[in-house]
């Protein structure tokens, strides 16, 4: 009751939550990249669920804080740079969003209209799709809770502003998906998106801290470049 009764903890409740809610842009973006692969009316569920673990995975890691603390701690050094267990988790995300991203992308340059092959629609079952959301959805979270962490002291606050920016990421997630799926050139762009994040976090793995305000200034711009772009192809001539 007390935190409710604090005006504090409410404004740390929205700070966090809108901060939450940009950090998850591009969880939503890898996701609805992901579902596109699955037959149509599988899509919104794994989405859901690939949302909802991302939930619970940010709520274990809350509870885990003296884990998450140790793995910011030097485990060896490389070149004179100290490598922890967060940076491992970010160098191996890192990697593999760069691995997925420029898989996606050849498989759409190669593929007629925009539409995925179908060799690798075949190969795209849903347990495949879901291990690959587990696994960028741990990247995200620890990124995301080590964020909240510096920010907010009461963990209740923590699991609340979470859980808040989850549920509205699902009422977008469904929306930006559909989106993507019907537009090839937004896809590309959204998969430049993963590339650029991808490259951020092995840079950030490695000690090389880009501000993220750069990256999603350039997501934003690109965006709005493309919608302009969109907006041109449906004029008549």
């Amino acid at each position: 009751m007390e935190l409710l009764l604090d005006p504090q903890a409410w404004i740390a409740f929205i700070t966090l939550t809108a901060l939450e809610l940009v950090l998850g842009i591009d969880n939503i973006i890898f996701i609805s990249i992901l579902v596109d692969r699955l037959p149509p009316e599988r899509r919104e569920f794994t989405r859901r669920l690939g949302l909802g673990l991302a939930m619970f995975m940010r709520i274990a890691l809350l509870l885990l804080l003296a884990w998450i603390v140790g793995l910011t701690a030097p485990l060896f050094t490389v070149l004179g740079n100290a490598i922890s267990g967060r940076d491992l988790i970010l160098l191996a995300g890192g990697v593999f969003l760069l691995w997925k991203a420029t898989g996606e992308i050849h498989e759409l340059l190669e593929s007629h209209g925009g539409e995925p092959a179908v060799q690798s629609a075949v190969r795209a079952t849903f347990g495949a799709i879901l291990g690959q959301i587990i696994v960028i959805d741990l990247v995200f979270s620890l990124d995301s809770i080590i964020t909240a962490v510096g920010m907010v002291r009461e963990i209740p606050v923590m699991i609340a502003a979470v859980i808040a920016s989850v549920g509205l990421m699902m009422l977008a997630a469904g929306p930006i998906g559909r989106f993507v799926s019907r537009h090839p050139t937004v896809k590309m762009l959204a998969l430049a998106f993963l590339i650029m994040i991808g490259m951020a976090l092995v840079a950030d793995g490695l000690d090389f801290h880009v501000p993220k305000g750069y990256i999603y200034f350039a997501m934003a711009f690109s965006v709005g470049v493309e919608m302009l772009n969109l907006r041109l192809r449906r004029k008549p001539l």
